[in-house]
Formats: C-alpha cells, structure tokens, sequence
C-alpha cells in the first residue's frame, strides 16, 4: 500500500479520503471536495493540492 499523504492540515484530512470521495460521489471541483470532506475550508492552502488530486482523478 502507497504511503499516504496529509493534505489539509487543518482538518487533519488525507489523501485517501480526498480520492474516494471524489470517487464515491462524483466530485468535480475544490469546493464540493470542501463541502463532503472539510479538506481546504480552513486556511486554504491546501485547494491547489487538491485541484491536482481533481485534475489526477478526472483526467485534465
């Protein structure tokens, strides 16, 4: 298994979790990620590393 990878350091939220949620339920951008897992809806750093996750997933 990969090593995963802290994200939103805020929330404490991983890798792992911001991939199946995409996954699971379809997301799209950097708020509905925000919205189902609380990852980058603190100080914010953390959206562009998540935009890529996206852009990974979703193949942009």
């Amino acid at each position: 298994m990969a090593e995963d990878i802290l994200i939103c350091n805020c929330n404490e939220i991983y890798k792992s979790e911001i991939v199946k949620a995409i996954k699971e339920k379809g997301l799209k951008t950097v708020e509905e990620v925000g919205e189902v897992t609380t990852a980058g809806t603190v100080c914010g750093e953390c959206q562009e590393d998540i935009q890529e996750i996206l852009d990974e997933i979703n193949g942009r």
